[in-house]
Formats: structure tokens, C-alpha cells, sequence
């Protein structure tokens, strides 16, 4: 039972509490449990923004592997939540109209990578840009951008190898209103199709990436609604400012200040036998300002891998690395932009010129990723990471079917992700970590093909402590003629291994004639014949491990033996593992396995790059393999 003076000390507290002034994040007119519900909707905007792309696209590189990229940006078109960089302000600049002339209901599109700055590196990707309006103020952008099965070009998938511009690789479409005031464009949105391979695929895909940006448009006004504009402005300024906050933090605690760190790698080729191909990365820190430096960094080359490398998605990688290694908590977007000084020297292969060809650009953007670890893992004690399967292939089968009616399939493929402090890396897995594999049945049930297997490249991943990730093979039988046009990479070079750990396997590719004969194909080929009957092996490469693999748990060697993921001859000879016949560890043999070779070999290495030849051997040999598979084709 409550006294008289237990409820009047119960009042005050009431009292207290309702009157009581709110915690204001920094400098902000925005209280705490404010911005975490406006940061909470719009991080699960840009998910539901993916959704109901998903679910009204039909190409199976959108629906099924969920290729597109969702982005919420302020008035200011600075990206408050999203993966990719921003590059709205570049996307109004090169328009025929300007930020006075946004309105509501418009939708911006466009697919030209130099006209967005490399934001959308290649003319599959198609972006769609809506200014969000809340009574009559503009007070935020939605984009999202997915890669479309075809736009014209050579060679179906518009992705060719063999091409020396980028006019060869399809239509590009300027920044136009594809929407105006809610209308669509049709006659535009038609032009566009007609020039596509897939036009019926063409035209449901954009309008599924304008559904999109509705959806985030009505998450927005619905904040706007709650809040009032103001807040919902301030939100987007404090998340802003939040996320610069924390990045000055993990850069003052791991960037070192004052030394400079190089590493250097090599893209295999350009699929035209030009290569290998340098990235070079100097990163430095002065004050709170990191400074990327990719001078020393190839010249463009003719083929289709130049990556026209976007300067503020380069911020973004880079931030999202130091991220998702000390703070995964931290929502990354523009708001740190400032606190990172990129050098992109024009011509090069990072920064290549118009009308550079950037079709296959994946090889260039995986290994950056490459570099860009590797040179923290100098830089920062004790935080080490391996080279990776390189990039991200894909594979393109086209024809005409038994019917007679034409057929196109695109496919994204994966490898393995490297080892990393915290543990192993992933087993054919995609570099973006909510890609998906377009499941067999799918294939089977809509184009001309039988997947005989998808499997995990047994003793690809590298050797370590944490061993590497596993690349993966999959067999298509084609079941009607048509022609394969793909891109790999990792056939020449290895991912390294780190701190002790060793190299991991390359990719392979290789083509078995109904007849039985089997013909050896390069990484990256073009509008290959193949007859119904035909099988293609296509096997990616693994990562590279980290850490001695004589330290690796002989437990966990067993188990992945009894899973068919490592061989037990691998389990010896890499790990010093001994297994009994029943396949558990026999610990006894195991040590004495290990001390002998520990005696025999030699000092273990900080970076492990497989058995390379010279660098100019190297370029001869992928020279000759380009020449003998032309005269093979011709």
C-alpha cells in the first residue's frame, strides 16, 4: 500500500520526467532517440527499396542474384544511407537541365559511366535518380541503380572482350527525365529498349528501379510526416556528422601517422594479351587526413578491364574497410568524404579516358579492394588480410533455341573471399554480401542448359592459420548451338597469402566437346561457338590464407577432410595433419609430421605470391596464350 508521501514523491518524479530537456546529438537540434529512429527507417528503406526491385524485375541478374544498389542521399545529394558513393551533383552537372529544374515526380536515368564520373562503371548498369519533395521543398534524392541483361553492343550482355571503345558496348543514355511529373516517357523508355537485345527484359527492369526510388520517396515523406521537415533535415545531418565522428576515431587509434605504406599487385589481363596489369597504392596519414595515392598505377589499357574508379566510391571503399573492421556498427555515407585526399592519375587504368571500353571492369575493381587491404594490413599492427579470387566473373550464353525462339542468359559467378584475422574466408562467396547464386533450377527451367555441377574447388583456398576461401566449379551442358562470352581472372597471378599463410589456386576454364575432346580457354573469351552437346567447366579461383598453417587447429583440418572441402594429401602436406582411418587426427604422427617441417623449409613470408615467372616472362605468357587461342578461333 502506497503512503500519502509515496505518491507525492511519485508525482514529482512524473513531473521531473515530462518537462525533462532531451540529450541533442552535437550540435545538432536533433535528440538521440530521434536520429535513431530516422537512421533505423531509412537503413531499412534502402533494404525494402532492394525488395520491391526483387520483386518486379525479371532478369535473373536483378531477381535472382540481386545485382542493384539502393541510396538515400539529403537535399544536397550527399548519400545519408546506401553502398555506393554518391555522384548526384556530377549526374545535374552533365544534364541539359539543372538543380532549379528538378521537380516532384521527376526521375532522372541514366547508364553512361563517364557522365557520372565511373559511379556506374559500365553501360549494363542502369541508374534512376528521383528528387524527394515534402511540401514543395526538395529535401532528399532516392537512386538505385541494377545491371540490365543487355543494352546493345557486339555482343549479347553487352560485356565484350575484344572491345577498344566503349561505343562497342552498347547504348548510353545521358542524364535525361525518364519521368516527368509522374508521366513517363514512353517514347524514350521504347528508343532505349529497341536497342537492346531483351527489350520486353529492358523495360520492366527500369520501371522495377523506379518502383524503387518510390518506395524510398514514401519512407521519406512518411519521416517528414512524423517529424516535420526540419527534423527529418536535421536527422540527415546528424547521421552525417555521426559517421565523420567515428571515422576520425578508428583513423586517429589504426592509421599510423607518418610513415608510407606501397603494395603493388596485378590484374592478369585485358583479355586482349595485354597485361599483367600494376595497381599501385600508396596510403600515408597526416594530421586526421588519409592520403590514396595511386600513382605508379598502369596506363589504360585496349581492353574492356579500365575501371573509370568514381573518386567518392573510392572514399566509400575505403571507409567501409576501416569500418567493417573495428566498427561495423557505424552507418557508412558521404559524411567522411572530407577526411580522405585521393589521387586518380588521369589515363591510367583507374582513371581511364574517354572513350576508354569498361565493359569487364570487375577485375580492376576486385583487386583495388585487393590492394586497398593489403596496404592497411603494412600499415595496421596486427590486422592482416590475403588477395582474394580477383573479381567478380560473369558468363553470358546466347543462341537460338530449338523452337526458334532467340535466348540470353547472364550470370555473376564467385570465389573465394581471403582469410582474415577474425577467421577463414568464405568458399565461393561474392565480393558484395548480399549477392546471391542463381539457383540451378531457375537456369534450367527458362533457358537451354543443364547445370551437371556446382561444387567447392577442393584445396583451392589457401593454406594458413585461417585458410582461404574456396573457389567453386560449375558445368553448364548446352543443350542448343549458341555462343558463351565470359570474363575471369586469377589464371596468371595467384592470391597471396599473409603472414605465413600460402597462395591459393587459380581460376580455370575449360571446354569439353560433345566428342569428348576438351580445349583449355583463357579467363576472358568472346562469342565462343558451342553446339548442343557441349560442356563448360568454369572454375574460380580460391584466397589466400593467413597465418602459418602449422598452427591451424588439427581438429578443424579433420573436419574439413570429412567434409571433402581440404584432401587428406593436402592435410599433410600443407598442415602436417595425420589422419587415421577413420579419418579423426592422429595426434601423435601429426606433431612429428609438423616438427619435420618446420626444419625443412624455409623462413615463412609476409605476402606468399605463388610461383610467378618474371614480370616480363609473365607478359609473354599471356601474350602466347592470346595468339594461340585467336588461331584456334580462327
Amino acid at each position: 500500500m502506497s503512503t500519502d508521501s509515496d505518491t507525492d514523491a511519485d508525482s514529482d518524479s512524473n513531473s521531473d520526467a515530462t518537462t525533462e530537456t532531451p540529450e541533442f546529438v552535437g550540435d545538432h537540434a536533433i535528440d538521440a532517440t530521434t536520429l535513431d529512429i530516422i537512421e533505423s527507417t531509412l537503413e531499412n528503406t534502402r533494404h525494402e527499396m532492394d525488395r520491391v526491385l526483387e520483386t518486379t524485375a525479371i532478369s535473373p541478374v536483378i531477381r535472382e542474384q540481386s545485382d542493384q544498389f539502393p541510396l538515400i542521399a539529403d537535399r544536397e545529394g550527399r548519400m545519408v544511407m546506401g553502398q555506393f558513393g554518391s555522384a548526384i551533383e556530377t549526374i545535374i552537372e552533365n544534364a541539359t537541365f539543372g538543380w532549379e529544374d528538378l521537380e516532384k515526380g521527376d526521375v532522372i536515368a541514366t547508364n553512361d559511366p563517364y557522365m557520372c564520373a565511373g559511379a556506374m562503371s559500365h553501360t549494363p548498369d542502369m541508374l534512376l535518380l528521383r528528387p524527394i519533395f515534402y511540401e514543395g521543398e526538395r529535401v532528399g534524392f532516392a537512386s538505385q541503380w541494377g545491371n540490365l541483361m543487355d543494352v546493345g553492343g557486339k555482343t549479347p550482355g553487352s560485356m565484350p572482350v575484344q572491345a577498344t571503345s566503349v561505343f562497342e558496348e552498347g547504348m548510353r543514355l545521358p542524364p535525361v527525365k525518364l519521368y516527368k511529373d509522374g508521366a513517363l516517357d514512353e517514347g524514350l523508355l521504347e528508343t532505349f529498349a529497341h536497342n537492346t537485345r531483351l527489350p520486353d527484359h529492358a523495360e520492366a527492369d527500369i520501371k522495377a528501379l523506379a518502383a524503387g526510388t518510390a518506395a524510398a520517396e514514401e519512407r521519406v515523406r512518411e519521416l517528414c510526416d512524423r517529424f516535420g521537415r526540419e527534423t527529418y533535415e536535421e536527422g540527415c545531418a546528424a547521421i552525417l556528422d555521426r559517421t565523420r565522428e567515428g571515422m576520425i576515431d578508428l583513423i586517429r587509434e589504426f592509421v599510423p601517422e607518418g610513415e608510407r605504406y606501397t603494395f603493388e599487385d596485378y590484374v592478369d589481363d585485358d583479355g586482349m594479351g595485354n597485361g599483367p596489369i600494376a595497381l599501385h597504392l600508396e596510403i600515408y596519414r597526416e594530421g586526421d587526413t588519409v592520403y590514396l595515392d595511386w600513382a605508379g598505377t598502369d596506363d589504360q589499357v585496349p581492353g574492356t578491364v579500365n575501371f573509370l574508379l568514381n573518386e567518392k566510391m573510392f572514399k566509400m571503399f575505403t571507409g567501409v574497410f576501416l569500418i567493417m573492421a573495428f566498427d561495423p556498427l557505424l552507418t557508412f555515407n558521404d559524411g567522411y568524404y572530407d577526411l580522405f585526399e585521393v589521387n586518380l592519375p588521369a589515363g591510367t587504368v583507374v582513371q581511364p579516358e574517354f572513350p576508354a571500353p569498361l565493359g569487364n571492369r570487375l577485375p580492376l575493381m576486385a583487386r583495388q579492394f585487393d590492394v586497398l587491404q593489403a596496404t592497411f594490413s603494412k600499415l595496421i599492427e596486427g590486422f592482416s588480410v590475403a588477395g582474394s579470387y580477383g573479381t567478380s566473373p560473369n558468363f553470358v550464353y546466347a543462341g537460338v533455341d530449338a523452337d526458334g525462339n532467340g535466348f540470353q542468359t547472364l550470370e555473376i559467378l564467385y570465389g573465394g573471399i581471403p582469410a582474415r584475422p577474425g577467421g577463414d574466408g568464405l568458399d565461393g562467396h561474392s565480393w558484395w554480401p548480399l549477392f546471391r547464386t542463381v539457383p540451378a533450377e531457375y537456369q534450367e527451367a527458362y533457358y537451354p542448359l543443364s547445370i551437371e555441377e556446382y561444387s567447392t574447388r577442393v584445396d583451392t583456398g589457401g593454406p594458413g592459420r585461417h585458410r582461404g576461401g574456396h573457389g567453386i566449379t560449375k558445368v553448364y551442358t548446352f543443350e542448343a548451338d549458341g555462343a558463351i562470352t565470359f570474363q575471369d581472372d586469377r589464371a596468371h597471378t595467384y592470391p597471396w597469402g599473409v603472414e605465413g599463410g600460402t597462395h591459393a589456386k587459380r581460376s580455370e576454364k575449360t571446354l569439353i566437346r560433345a566428342d569428348g575432346t576438351e580445349e583449355a580457354l583463357p579467363s576472358k573469351a568472346e562469342n565462343v561457338p558451342v553446339s548442343a552437346g557441349d560442356k563448360l567447366a568454369f572454375s574460380t579461383a580460391g584466397g589466400g590464407g593467413l597465418g602459418d598453417p602449422l598452427e591451424r587447429d588439427p581438429a578443424i583440418v579433420a573436419r574439413e577432410v570429412r567434409r571433402g572441402l581440404v584432401s587428406a594429401e593436402a592435410a599433410r602436406e600443407d598442415y602436417g595433419v595425420v589422419l587415421d582411418a577413420d579419418g579423426t587426427v592422429d595426434e601423435a604422427a601429426t606433431e612429428t609430421e609438423r616438427e619435420g617441417l618446420r626444419r625443412d623449409r624455409d623462413d615463412l613470408e609476409e605476402f606468399d605470391y605463388g610461383p610467378l615467372p618474371a614480370y616480363e616472362d609473365l607478359g609473354e605468357r599471356i601474350a602466347e596464350e592470346r595468339r594461340e587461342f585467336d588461331r584456334r578461333s580462327d
